[in-house]
């Protein structure tokens, strides 16, 4: 596909993205955007796909291929990924399906009352940098690390209540400096502690996990549509 005919593409495909916020606090604030192209086939090319994605320019994007079998494909502005969290969690609140199909493997999917979960391995939550503080305030008031190293910063706000303060910095020079709200750190963070946890991330996202049996890991939180809608297209 030209520049020309990517550019008439991403006019075409737009009505076919939907916009979710994930990982959303309970008063429906913060939470990480996540673009959805539920008509994969729309934007087939592995190489258009990743285009598509730099130019939406969220930390990830994700195209189904397969409504049904929940069957998707996932990238960021610079990378396709066999696997991650919050895409998962939000596509599967929004297709309504019990699992989503991933090149990593099967995700298992449900739904909870307000909350929106997926159960996944931790192995498939490989290459971050788990790095502890002392405290909260130490994470809250880190300065974006050079890029290179995928790092998860985190501290206790509650050990007992297993309330954790952390922040996601990518480190990947695609212009996501930090996450706002990663789901494959808390399951790799999860799996390191082997304990239920309630992390805040970023500015104020929750996510909830919860160690299962055979290495799988529970991740939940709420997932909302924006308002007003982020999505600007000319």
């Amino acid at each position: 596909m030209n520049e020309e005919e990517f550019e008439t593409g991403v006019a075409d495909v737009h009505h076919g993205v939907d916009v979710v916020r994930v990982f959303c606090a309970p008063d429906g604030r913060y939470g990480n955007e996540l673009g959805v192209v539920r008509d994969g086939s729309r934007v087939a090319a592995r190489a258009d796909r990743q285009a598509l994605a730099a130019k939406l320019g969220f930390s990830e994007t994700v195209f189904v291929d397969d409504p049904e079998r929940g069957a998707i494909d996932i990238y960021t502005p610079t990378a396709r990924l066999p696997f991650a969290g919050y895409p998962c969690v939000g596509t599967a609140w929004l297709l309504d399906v019990p699992e989503l199909v991933t090149d990593a493997g099967v995700v298992e999917a449900r739904q909870d009352g307000e909350f929106s979960w997926i159960a996944a391995r931790a192995d498939w939550a490989s290459g971050r940098t788990l790095r502890r503080y002392a405290s909260a305030a130490e994470v809250e008031a880190l300065a974006v690390p050079p890029a290179g190293e995928w790092v998860y910063a985190w501290a206790w706000e509650d050990e007992a209540a297993g309330r954790v303060r952390a922040r996601g910095f990518p480190g990947r020079g695609d212009g996501i400096v930090e996450d706002e709200a990663t789901g494959a750190a808390a399951l790799a963070l999860t799996h390191e502690l082997g304990r239920a946890l309630n992390i805040t991330q970023g500015r104020g996202s929750q996510l909830l996990t919860a160690p299962g049996p055979d290495d799988l890991i529970e991740l939940g939180g709420r997932v909302t549509f924006p308002r007003p809608p982020s999505l600007a297209w000319t």
